[in-house]
C-alpha cells in the first residue's frame, strides 16, 4: 500500500480530490487530501514565507506517513516538490499534475507566463488575493457547466503570499523520483523548465487528454495514472 498526499492548485480545498480519492483507495492505498492555509475551511489562516510546505511536511509527519507519494496540482507542484526534499527518505515519489515545478530562488509569481508585473498587478488590485476565475476562464477544458459551477462556487481567492514566496531548495529536483502528468487540453508540450527535468532518468512522462483540472474532468482516469505511478 502507498500513501498519497493530494495537494490542489490555487482557489481549492481538498475535496476537489474526492473521486480519485474513491479510486485510489479502492486500489489499496492510503489517500490523505490537504487544504492548504488560506483555503476552504482554513481561509482565516495566515500565509508568509514557507507556509504552504510546512502545510504539507507538518501533515505528513503528524500521520506518521511513510512511502508517500506526493501529489501537487498546478501551482501546488511549486510547495509540493520542497516538502518532498524535506520529507527526505519519507517520499517515494512526486507527481506533478499539470504542474509548476520549484526553481530555488523564483516563485509563481517570479515564473508567471506573461511576466511577473501582469500578475502582480492583478493581485495588487483584489487586496492581495488572486481572484477566482469566471466561468468563461473554463472553455475548453473538457469541464461542464455544472462542473465549473461548483468549482466557482466552492474556491477561495487565493493568498498572494504564497504566490509570491521563493523557492528553497537545497539540491537539484531531477535528483527526486517523478512523474509529470501533462494535460493536452492546457498545452501540448511542458514548459521548457519541466522539459530539463525529464531529461532525468528518475522522471517520467504521462500525458492526458484533458484540461488543467483532470481531478474534476477524468478522476478515473488520474487515479489510474497514480496507482501505475506508485509502482514504478
Amino acid at each position: 500500500m502507498t500513501e498519497f498526499v493530494l495537494v490542489a492548485g490555487a482557489w481549492l480545498n481538498g475535496s476537489v480530490w474526492d473521486e480519485v480519492a474513491r479510486g485510489l483507495r479502492a486500489a489499496g492505498h492510503g489517500v490523505h487530501p490537504v487544504t492548504l492555509s488560506g483555503l476552504g475551511e482554513k481561509r482565516d489562516r495566515p500565509v508568509g514565507r514557507q507556509t504552504h510546505v510546512t502545510d504539507i511536511v507538518e501533515e505528513v509527519e503528524r500521520l506518521g506517513l511513510r512511502d508517500v507519494v506526493l501529489v501537487g496540482h498546478s501551482y501546488a507542484g511549486i510547495p509540493v516538490g520542497q516538502a518532498a526534499e524535506r520529507l527526505g527518505g519519507r517520499t517515494a515519489r512526486v507527481v506533478f499534475v499539470d504542474a509548476c515545478v520549484p526553481t530555488d530562488g523564483e516563485s509563481f509569481v517570479s515564473a508567471w507566463w506573461q511576466g511577473p508585473a501582469v500578475l502582480q498587478a492583478q493581485l495588487d488590485g483584489n487586496g492581495g488575493l488572486w481572484a477566482v476565475p469566471e466561468a468563461a476562464d473554463f472553455e475548453g477544458q473538457d469541464l461542464t457547466d455544472e462542473q465549473i459551477a461548483r468549482f466557482v462556487a466552492g474556491a477561495t481567492p487565493h493568498p498572494g503570499a504564497a504566490l509570491g514566496d521563493p523557492a528553497v531548495l537545497d539540491r537539484p529536483l531531477g535528483e527526486l523520483p517523478a512523474t509529470y502528468i501533462k494535460c493536452l487540453l492546457d498545452g501540448p508540450e511542458p514548459g521548457e523548465d519541466v522539459a530539463r527535468l525529464l531529461t532525468s532518468e528518475r522522471w517520467e512522462l504521462v500525458t492526458m487528454d484533458t484540461g488543467h483540472w483532470p481531478m474534476i474532468s477524468r478522476p478515473d482516469e488520474l487515479a489510474a495514472i497514480l496507482d501505475k505511478a506508485a509502482a514504478s
